[in-house]
């Protein structure tokens, strides 16, 4: 069970960084992303790192805000996002993909298979 959490209202420019947490798992043994879904959107890709750390990656719009970890007990799937903008307003949802090699990183939301709830993101102007 995947859990998302350290969303809120913030302003324009501020920061956030948001949690995913399992239970009963360790979220070191799966390649891991992060997706968004905006208001009458679609669910987008934001970043996924691969199961050995080597391997990140990041939808264009994320490059150089977003950034993705993994802490060193590989419990905790972290996103920092800097300088948010009224368009990063969404849900965020992390994921955990079992399939695929150690240096996987999946961009498609197909490629996952567990989810967890979301956590809510508003950047006011």
């Amino acid at each position: 069970q995947l859990q998302a959490s350290g969303g809120g209202l913030v302003q324009a420019g501020d920061s956030l960084r948001l949690t995913c947490t399992a239970s009963g798992r360790t979220l070191g043994d799966y390649c891991m992303g992060w997706f968004r879904q905006a208001p009458g959107k679609e669910r987008e890709f934001v970043g996924a790192i691969s199961r050995n750390n080597i391997n990140k990656r990041y939808t264009d719009s994320a490059k150089g805000r977003f950034t993705i970890s993994r802490d060193s007990a590989k419990k905790t799937f972290l996103l920092q996002i800097d300088s948010l903008t009224p368009q990063d307003t969404a849900v965020y949802y992390c994921a955990a993909a079992e399939t695929g090699n150690y240096y996987s990183a999946f961009n498609a939301a197909r490629d996952y298979d567990n989810w967890g709830q979301g956590t809510q993101v508003t950047v006011s102007s």
